[in-house]
């Protein structure tokens, strides 16, 4: 047994058994494997392990994968899940089958505009900043530039809104990462009552070293990569 096969059979009774300690169904949370900074061949096992949608942080690192993996394009999905510069939009628009850290308003109107260039609609997540590390993006949701995208999203035509996604605070003890992932669930029907034309199905979060808190408050979607592939290799600058 390889040893991506063995990491990946280990993580799927952790997921199973996440699921039954929360009394939900295993198929109510879908799994992201986390390929940033490893290789075209690692994308390639993973695939023919079954897995089939994956995670990038970098449009630049993505497209020199996506010219490698060819024909298996057609049957994954690879989403951007780390943070866009509106001037990368348009090259993350034709490269991506979601963006899942859309973060302002003028994010989104790039990524629109680039999208309906594609001939696609893009679905997108919007990423919330739930914890005070500077180091951490995405959206202040009491802010008026939440607000304001809140409201134009309906009229982007070429944008999908699927959901919410966020980052759990590093090294903090499993009461403060479940609140965190708490806020993001409460925030999801705050805004889901609010905004009926958008679709927040997806809340994605949770990583190798917390899913199993993340399942227990409502995960979605969980985003894994050190536990599937071991110890990632540093990114290129």
């Amino acid at each position: 047994m390889s040893h991506l096969k063995e990491n990946l059979a280990q993580l799927e009774e952790a997921v199973a058994a996440a699921c039954r300690v929360a009394g939900r169904r295993r198929e109510e949370v879908e799994l992201m494997a986390v390929t940033k900074t490893f290789p075209a061949e690692t994308v390639m096992e993973a695939a023919a392990l079954g897995l089939t949608l994956f995670g990038e942080n970098r449009v630049q690192e993505f497209a020199l994968k996506a010219a490698a993996l060819g024909s298996l394009r057609a049957s994954t999905k690879c989403h951007l899940i780390g943070h866009l510069q509106s001037n990368k939009a348009a090259r993350a628009a034709e490269l991506f089958d979601g963006v899942d850290s859309l973060d302002s308003l003028r994010l989104a109107e790039r990524l629109n505009e680039a999208a309906g260039k594609c001939g696609k609609r893009l679905p997108v997540l919007l990423e919330v900043k739930l914890s005070t590390e500077a180091a951490k993006t995405g959206l202040d949701a009491r802010s008026s530039e939440a607000a304001q995208l809140l409201e134009c999203l309906p009229g982007f035509s070429s944008l999908e809104v699927r959901g919410l996604m966020t980052v759990a605070p590093f090294g903090v003890g499993d009461e403060e990462t479940r609140a965190c992932f708490r806020a993001l669930r409460e925030l999801r029907e705050r805004w889901a009552a609010a905004h009926p034309r958008l679709n927040f199905n997806v809340l994605s979060m949770g990583m190798s070293g917390d899913f199993e808190l993340a399942i227990a408050e409502g995960a979605t979607r969980i985003r894994v990569g050190s536990a599937l592939f071991g110890v990632r290799p540093a990114a290129r600058p």
